[in-house]
This record gives C-alpha cells, sequence and structure tokens, in this order.
C-alpha cells in the first residue's frame, strides 16, 4: 500500500519551457538529443557509468558539480550548443528546475530503491534515519513497525537542512542514514554509516526518461518550425494567446502593423499590450467573432476572433486581422488571372476580309483604337461585322489575356438586363440567386464588355450605364456600397445615335461618352470587290464544319456570287454566309446536280434560281427574263427535285433491303403507308 502512495509521489520530467515565438525555433545542432546530467559523487558515478549505453540514441554530457555553478555551466554549454533536457536528483535537481528554462528529469525513488537501501540500513543497526528531500518520501512508520525498525523520517530543503537533520539523528543514536547522496556524505562524515537512498535502476529509468523527453521534445519543436514558417508568410496578421490572455505566438505581417519586434510582446497579456485586440470576451464565453471592422494602432483592419478547444477543453483564444486594402487587392488579382467560362474572342482583326479601300481603312482604324483605353462607338448594318471588329480591337490590345464578355441589349429585357449587366445581391428580388451574382461589368473586369445594339438599350439603364462610365465602378441590385471595376467598353448599334437623341430616345450626355473612337462599318453593297473572297472564305469555314469537300462546291459558289452582281445584301456578310449554307445543304441532297467541280457555270444556273431566288432577281424585285424562270416556277421546280431525290433514297435503300419494304421503312424512318405514297410519287 505504501508502495501506491509512493507512486502517486512520482513527478512527471516537466521542467519548465521557455516562451519563445513560433517563428524563431531553436534548431537542433545535432540529429541526436543532447542530454546533461548533473550529480554529486555517488550518483554522479553511476551518471558516468551509465552514459554510454545511451551513446546510440543520445549525446550524455555528466556534470560533477551543481546548484550555481550547474546552473553557469549548463548556460554556457546551451550558447555553444543546445541541451534537449538535463537530469538531475534531490535538491540539487529541484534547484535546476527553478532557475534553468530547459526541461529537467529528476531521478525518481521507487519502493525497490526504499526497501534496498533499508535492508542495507538494517545490517548496520536496527535504528535507521531515513533523510529526503521535501515531499519525496511518505509515511512509513507502519512499514518499519511490522520489520521491527525504529525509524526516524527527516526531510530538508537545503544544504544546512541537511546537515542539521544528519547531527540530530546523531545525537539520537541513530547510526545508520539513508539518504541521496549529499546526505549520505554527511552522514559519513559524521561517523555514521551513509547509506545511498537511489539505485542503478532509477538513474537508468531517469535516463530513459529524459531521452523519451528529449524525443518528444524535438517532435513537438518540429511541428512549432513548420507552424512559425506557415504564419510567417501568411499576409494576415495573428496573434495566439493562452488561457490566461499571455501572448504565446505573434507573427511577423502583425508585429509590422502593430509596430513591435515580434519577441516584445511575448509572455505578455494582450489586453494589457494591446486593447483594441482584447481576447478576454472569448476566452470567457468561447464564441468566435468574425469579420469585425476594427481601428487598431491607427490602422483600419478585418478582425476575426476565435476560441482554441483541444479535446473538448478550452486552451486558448487566436485573433487573426486582414488588411482591406489588401483584400481589394487579392480580389483584383484574382479577377484578373481567373478567366470567365463562357468562350473567350474568336476573332482577330487580320479576318476582317477585304481588301478594298474601306476595308484597309477600319483595320487600320481599329489597330489605333485598340491601343487606346477611350470607349469605342461601331456604327453600321447588322450583320457587317462589327463584333468581329471589337473581338479584333480586345485582342489587339492589351487586355487581351483577359476576358472578353458580349451581351445583346436589344435580346434581353429591361429587368433582366439590368441585373445581367450591374449583378445583384442575394435577396436582391424574388427567386434572387443565394449568394447573388455578379454582373457583366465584373465578370469583364480589367477587360473589354461589348455592348450590342447598345440603341435598344432603355433610357432607364442609360442613366446607369454613363455613370459607370464615368465613376469606373457599379452598383448591384440590392447593393449599397459600389464595386469598383476596370472595363474597356465597345458599344455597337446599327440606328442613327443622334436622331435618338434628337427624339428623346437615347441620352444625349450617354452620347457624348460613348461616341469617343468611332468606327463606321461599311455595308457589304459599298464594297462589291470584297464579296468573292469573303464568299471564298466563308465556304471553306462551313465546309470544314460540316466535314465536306470545299472543292466540290466551291464552282458553284463562285457561279453565285457572279450572278448576284445586282443585289444590294440587305443582310450584309450575315446574310452572305447563311445563304453560301443553304446551298451547300441543298447541293448535297440534290442527285440531279452536276457531280464535277469542273461543271460549266450555265450548268449551275436552274439549281441557283431554285435555292437563292432572292439573288437573281432585278434592282425592281422581278427576275431576270433571260436566266430566271418566271416567279411560280422557282419553287415548284425545286419541290420536283426535292421529290425527286427522296425517291431515289429510298429505291437505293430497298435495293440493299433485298425489297424488303417493312425493313426498308424501319430503316427510313417512316411508315410503310407513306414509303407507298412516295414511291407513288404521291404527296404524304
Amino acid at each position: 500500500m505504501w508502495n501506491n502512495r509512493w507512486n502517486t509521489l512520482k513527478q512527471r520530467p516537466t521542467g519548465r519551457v521557455p516562451m519563445t515565438s513560433t517563428l524563431t525555433p531553436r534548431v537542433p545542432a545535432s540529429p541526436l538529443p543532447h542530454v546533461v546530467a548533473v550529480g554529486f559523487k555517488r550518483i554522479n558515478k553511476m551518471l558516468q557509468e551509465l552514459a554510454p549505453d545511451f551513446a546510440d540514441r543520445a549525446s550524455v554530457d555528466v556534470l560533477d558539480t551543481g546548484f550555481e555553478q550547474a546552473v553557469s555551466r549548463i548556460r554556457l554549454m546551451q550558447r555553444q550548443r543546445p541541451i534537449d533536457v538535463v537530469v538531475s536528483a534531490g535538491s540539487n535537481g529541484a534547484y535546476l528546475r527553478q532557475h534553468l528554462d530547459l526541461p529537467v528529469v529528476l531521478v525518481k525513488v521507487g519502493g525497490f530503491d526504499v526497501m534496498q537501501a533499508l535492508a542495507m540500513a538494517r545490517r548496520v543497526s536496527t535504528h535507521i534515519g531515513l533523510v529526503t528531500y521535501e515531499g519525496m518520501a511518505p509515511d512509513l512508520t507502519p512499514f518499519a513497525e511490522s520489520l521491527d525498525l525504529a525509524l526516524v523520517q527527516r526531510t530538508y530543503r537545503t544544504e544546512d537542512d541537511a546537515q542539521a537533520c544528519v547531527i540530530e539523528l546523531r545525537n539520537m543514536g541513530v547510526k545508520a542514514v539513508i539518504g541521496p547522496g549529499l546526505v549520505a556524505d554527511l552522514a559519513d562524515q559524521a561517523g555514521q554509516a551513509g547509506v545511498f537512498l537511489y539505485s542503478t535502476g532509477a538513474v537508468r529509468d531517469a535516463l530513459e526518461d529524459a531521452v523519451e523527453v528529449a524525443r518528444a521534445s524535438r517532435i513537438e519543436l518540429a511541428k512549432r518550425e513548420r507552424l512559425g514558417t506557415i504564419l510567417a508568410q501568411l499576409s494576415d496578421g495573428v496573434i495566439a494567446v493562452d488561457q490566461a490572455e499571455r501572448i504565446q505566438t505573434l507573427n511577423p505581417t502583425m508585429a509590422q502593423w502593430l509596430g513591435i519586434a515580434s519577441m516584445a510582446w511575448l509572455g505578455r497579456k494582450l489586453s494589457e499590450v494591446c486593447p483594441e485586440l482584447s481576447l478576454q470576451a472569448t476566452l470567457r464565453l468561447g464564441v468566435q467573432e468574425l469579420e469585425k471592422i476594427e481601428r487598431v494602432k491607427g490602422k483600419v483592419l478585418i478582425v476575426n476572433r476565435m476560441p482554441i478547444v483541444e479535446q473538448g477543453v478550452l486552451t486558448g483564444a487566436v485573433i487573426s486581422c486582414q488588411d482591406p486594402i489588401s483584400i481589394q487587392r487579392v480580389d483584383r488579382h484574382i479577377r484578373t488571372r481567373i478567366k470567365p467560362h463562357a468562350p473567350g474572342p474568336r476573332y482577330e482583326l487580320d479576318q476582317f476580309l477585304g481588301e478594298s479601300p474601306a476595308v484597309q481603312h477600319i483595320r487600320q482604324m481599329a489597330l489605333s483604337c485598340a491601343q487606346s483605353q477611350a470607349t469605342v462607338l461601331l456604327i453600321g448594318e447588322s450583320g457587317t461585322g462589327k463584333e468581329l471588329i471589337a473581338q479584333g480591337i480586345h485582342m489587339a490590345s492589351e487586355r487581351r489575356e483577359m476576358p472578353f464578355v458580349a451581351v445583346n441589349c436589344a435580346a434581353v429585357s429591361e429587368t433582366l438586363l439590368e441585373s445581367e449587366l450591374f449583378g445583384y445581391e442575394e435577396g436582391a428580388f424574388t427567386g434572387a440567386r443565394r449568394g447573388g451574382k455578379i454582373g457583366l461589368f465584373e465578370a469583364a473586369h480589367n477587360g473589354t464588355l461589348f455592348l450590342d445594339e447598345v440603341g435598344e438599350m432603355p433610357v432607364s439603364l442609360q442613366t446607369r450605364l454613363l455613370r459607370m462610365l464615368q465613376e469606373r465602378e457599379v452598383l448591384r441590385v440590392g447593393a449599397t456600397e459600389p464595386t469598383p471595376v476596370n472595363v474597356r467598353v465597345i458599344a455597337a448599334t446599327h440606328r442613327d445615335l443622334r436622331q435618338q437623341v434628337d427624339q428623346g430616345q437615347f441620352r444625349l450626355d450617354l452620347y457624348y461618352r460613348l461616341n469617343i473612337l468611332r468606327l463606321d462599318v461599311p455595308p457589304l453593297r459599298e464594297r462589291p470587290g470584297d464579296i468573292a473572297p469573303i464568299a471564298r472564305a466563308l465556304h471553306y469555314k462551313l465546309c470544314q464544319r460540316l466535314s465536306l469537300d470545299a472543292r466540290l462546291t466551291q464552282g458553284l459558289i463562285d457561279t453565285m456570287v457572279a450572278q448576284a452582281k445586282t443585289y444590294d445584301w440587305p443582310g450584309n456578310v450575315r446574310e452572305l454566309e447563311n445563304l453560301i449554307e443553304r446551298v451547300i445543304a441543298y447541293a448535297g441532297s440534290h442527285r440531279a446536280m452536276p457531280s464535277s467541280h469542273q461543271a460549266r457555270p450555265d450548268e449551275w444556273a436552274g439549281f441557283l434560281a431554285a435555292a437563292v431566288p432572292e439573288l437573281l432577281r432585278s434592282p425592281h424585285g422581278s427576275a431576270d427574263a433571260a436566266t430566271s424562270p418566271t416567279p411560280a416556277q422557282p419553287g415548284a421546280l425545286l419541290k420536283r427535285q426535292q421529290a425527286k431525290a427522296e425517291r431515289a433514297e429510298i429505291q437505293r435503300v430497298l435495293t440493299e433491303c433485298d425489297g424488303d419494304r417493312a425493313l426498308a421503312s424501319q430503316r427510313l424512318g417512316i411508315s410503310r403507308t407513306t414509303l407507298w405514297r412516295k414511291l407513288k410519287g404521291r404527296a404524304e
């Protein structure tokens, strides 16, 4: 029973750990832990004998000194080579714990040590004295009585106390004195039998504990180093405190904001050195406090306070601070680097085809616009290539790596256009997306926003657009604070904006704000020499998209362009592209069409008259008598050609199916009745 009581008094090897910043960890100088063992005479001899046994796990230095001299020696050694842990015993060990900022492992006395010492002392006398350092041993009187021993116990704190205890025991007639090395030596000097209390096993156990403490300390040190490295790289300021609000960690960013050295505040209470950042409420309530705007040392910061809970126990708190200016800078960087999910620009200015003087002038002026940051206004009819020019300006500018966002102002309702352009906050209106949504101006940050058909924009939104162009910031629907944006605006319209201003349909101030750099895009009819090269390029692009051989229909397209000399192209390039696609589609399914790309132009006339009759009409709307059938003929001719092609296809499938009409109708995707009707030449 006394053995259990004795074990409860064993102290864990927890010396005082220095309060150091996680940013300046003590770097070990050796891969092996450095242990310093301190003791006089008898225990020193044991330490010297046991030290070589630990050579493969630790570097053990043994000092034959103690108290003040030991403290001085250890501090000197620490400056030369870092020490992980100290081993000592009794009053010497207690003194070192009080005066060193290092873990100190004490040699612990076990029940076996006491019994062994009592057995040795009994050989000398049954009148035995036990002198231990204060608090080392329990009351052994009941145990001594059972063994018929006269045991006197005393404790000491200082060397003088130990001397007095030995003299007192001698005067009481005690012949054998058990105690630490100091007491045993004093007893020998007083003519008594000094019995050393510590066994070789106890000393070995202390060295084992020291090596384990050093290993655990190095693991913790490595974690602190990693944490220190992480905190040192943060742009946020961080302070961590313990339960008493004493500062344990303060990273360089926070130290810089506060104008102090990182080590200056370590160990001090945060609320005393900086009341604005106090964590007392967080420690008291254990709740987090996020994103508070506070002024600290004259600097506005976004402050977050959070408790530190380990295994369900509140062990401290941490405060992190962010600089609003840095957040804005990061936000701009993110919006700059992250490209939107929408497809980027596809065209460059050299893809605005044509060699006419008008086209060359447009390309030259567009390149000039690309070198400027001013707003561009493109004026031109529908289908003339205004968006192609807008994309080309963007791709030729310094914003080429940034977003290009396009919106057709005429294709979106007024209410929806506002939220699309400017975005909205969460809860701004019924059905608003959770978390809100950024508008196209924000999506195009640092890039280009193309406003097509700007002349169709409602007057109510023209005011907001004007403010954005003037202030370079947008206000989301439902928001109270504007968002700065850096956007280059290119607007386009087919309307006469000046006339709309006179009619009150367009704001004059917005017109002046948009009409800084102006480009008038000529219609196709004013540059007829460009039609042929544009048609060839469009024809090649369409054939690539449809996986067709362009050579088979190139002659057909050239014939179509040659026969459309009097056509005014109201739909411009877009209409030209659509008609070319129509001709290619009809040509692919038309069996009666000339099969060779070497066919004569006159062989295409009938087909073109049926496929694109609008190109062959005279300027007055009537068909050309020399080349065109009567107005009623083109549609009928096309129907007959289509029906003939259908019957040819049906006959081919029937042949493949060996005349099985059920199987043929299944492959063709029509009913057997429809198949019979088409074979008879009747309409479905």
